[in-house]
């Protein structure tokens, strides 16, 4: 295959395609390479959030006092729409940018063999083609039409009666008017957003399931430990506002909970586990698919480096040793410092992990996601408080 033909790191995004995305450049709220990232996201931000609130606002729902549950202080769908939503659009550039980044390392740094490298590119390919899909994207929009409305639509206006969104009727209540444009607009545009950006993650994790099946020239004495795939940890920085976004919808529907139902934070330490390891798993789980060449890896450059290393040993002894080494010839255990070198090199094998994901790349991911959450606690215990104990673990 032609060098032109190989994959570089302009070709390939996760997010770069699909109808969604041409249709925004249609309407030219973006360019190729995702440019006119603020227009687009007050655009898409103001069209979900403006309409609720002159709607709210014209049927006197907006303030409070004027509904059990007003627009203004329904601090659910406010944060949905003006942080959640936001960071839903922001992640696509971030991601873009360093996925592109990190696919190029395994051309770079000679991680497919030449042999190897079709099925690379074919790798790639196929994922352009999942990513361009018409049926994926409609598929989308009849899963949150079918399921979005009547599963999630109790969840997602907080089961309240009165509220902005309803007015009453003769039979219970009925939509207000920001209502319908909510249920029928808003909410299922995020819920969109929010699935297509599951699907975006099922191919990338797709494309490394893929490429773990190419047989990859791992180096076991690689300082990263992993084999020379150390720089797949850094996908976490990629998707790093998409963590956050899914700690702030978090936090926004707790925040409702504890302000209308009277409920604390305590009572909510399952959801928060549960959605701190969901985002742990869109994350990393695509990396453990190296598990098993990392696995053959170690165990081969333990046994290659253990048998290099009992010829070394037996030779230095026999020439620092037992004297048993003739002058003239220099053999591998001619000097101490070899064996010192050879002996770091062993250690970095032995040491070897698994899978490409660290401790810090871990830690981000947990900090991000509970960083909005961590606010509510000032619903339990007053500021100073808080401080103190800050302090105690600081100092």
């Amino acid at each position: 295959m032609p060098d032109s033909k190989l994959p570089t790191e302009k070709d390939f995004s996760v997010v770069v395609g699909g109808p969604f995305f041409q249709l925004l450049r249609r309407a030219h709220l973006t360019g190729d390479a995702l440019e006119l990232i603020r227009l687009r996201t007050v655009v898409i931000t103001l069209f979900a959030w403006l309409p609720l609130l002159v709607l709210s606002l014209l049927n006197g729902q907006a303030l409070e006092g004027t509904s059990y549950l007003p627009f203004l202080k329904d601090y659910s769908n406010l944060i949905r729409f003006l942080v959640g939503l936001p960071l839903l659009i922001i992640a696509e550039v971030v991601v873009h940018q360093r996925m592109m980044l990190l696919i190029s390392q395994f051309v770079q740094r000679k991680l497919i063999p030449e042999a190897e490298i079709t099925k690379f590119y074919a790798a790639f390919e196929s994922a352009k083609r999942w990513r361009n899909s018409i049926a994926a994207e409609a598929l989308m929009i009849a899963v949150v039409l079918g399921i979005g409305y009547q599963l999630l639509w109790k969840q997602a206006a907080g089961i309240e009666s009165e509220a902005w969104y309803n007015v009453p009727a003769v039979a219970g209540t009925s939509l207000s008017m920001a209502g319908i444009w909510f249920r029928y607009v808003s909410l299922p545009l995020f819920q969109f957003l929010l699935l297509r950006w599951y699907y975006r993650i099922l191919i990338w994790a797709r494309f490394v399931f893929q490429v773990s099946k190419i047989k990859l020239q791992l180096l076991p004495t690689h300082p990263d430990h992993v084999g020379g795939l150390g720089f797949l940890s850094n996908a976490v920085h990629a998707f790093i506002p998409l963590a956050l976004a899914h700690g702030v919808l978090t936090a926004a529907v707790i925040a409702n909970k504890i302000a209308y139902h009277g409920a604390a934070l305590p009572e909510f330490k399952v959801e928060i586990a549960v959605v701190v390891l969901w985002v742990i798993l869109l994350v990393l789980f695509p990396l453990m698919f190296f598990a098993s060449q990392l696995g053959d890896a170690k165990r081969n450059g333990g046994l290659e480096y253990g048998h290099l290393s009992s010829r070394f040993a037996r030779e230095f002894e026999g020439r620092w040793m037992k004297e048993e080494w003739p002058k003239e010839h220099g053999g591998v255990g001619a000097d101490i410092q070899s064996l010192s070198d050879l002996a770091n090199s062993y250690s970095v094998v032995e040491n070897m992990r698994v899978v490409p994901i660290t401790r810090n790349a871990l830690i981000m991911l947990v900090v991000t996601t509970l960083a909005p959450i961590a606010p509510l606690v000032l619903t339990m215990m007053p500021l100073s408080e808080v401080l103190k104990m800050v302090a105690g673990a600081l100092f």
